[in-house]
């Protein structure tokens, strides 16, 4: 078994309110679970209004596989007008 985790930190810019950035980020990770199959949740910056940190996970038998899904995430996330991608890790386990 092998598990691939990534780190996204991002901003968001329309955000005015943790209420305006919770709705962004849930919706976000909606998308995340339901379009590639990972386990997903916001983990950092939970009162800041403007930033956030997701994270995810991926577990299949090869690593090369989770490098791919979680590098398809990120450029799924670089492609969504609602949050700007600031940085990210991935690695596998």
């Amino acid at each position: 078994m092998r598990v691939g985790i990534c780190r996204l930190e991002l901003f968001v810019p329309e955000s005015r309110s943790l209420k305006d950035k919770r709705q962004v980020i849930r919706s976000l990770i909606d998308n995340l679970r339901n379009r590639f199959n990972v386990s997903a949740a916001e983990v950092d910056y939970l009162d800041s209004w403007g930033r956030a940190a997701v994270g995810l996970a991926c577990v299949s038998n090869d690593s090369d596989f989770n490098v791919r899904v979680l590098n398809k995430v990120v450029d799924f996330v670089e492609e969504n007008p609602r949050v700007v991608l600031q940085d990210y890790e991935i690695e596998t386990v």
